[in-house]
């Protein structure tokens, strides 16, 4: 345990953001499984407005330092390839 006044309140502001990117990255994998399973049934305007959803979504982690930004670019363009694949189909 800190006996650091400064060390505790670092304590707290970690456990805070640790919450809060638990929470993010949870909301992705949501958003990201939603378009896979949009992508599964076939559903190609539904995947569409899935992908664009999962995209807002990583571009903001990404910008509030969740993930880094290149994890999310690499992510964004894995999904897009997914998603031309089935419309090439």
């Amino acid at each position: 345990m800190a006996n650091i006044k400064s060390a505790e309140k670092r304590i707290s502001v970690i456990k805070k953001k640790t919450l809060l990117n638990k929470s993010r990255k949870s909301a992705l994998k949501t958003a990201e499984k939603r378009f896979l399973e949009a992508i599964a049934a076939g559903n190609k305007a539904l995947a569409q407005e899935k992908l664009t959803f999962v995209e807002k979504k990583l571009s903001q982690a990404a910008g509030k330092g969740t993930i880094h930004k290149n994890a999310a670019s690499r992510k964004i363009s894995r999904l897009n390839k997914r998603l031309k694949d089935m419309i090439a189909e």
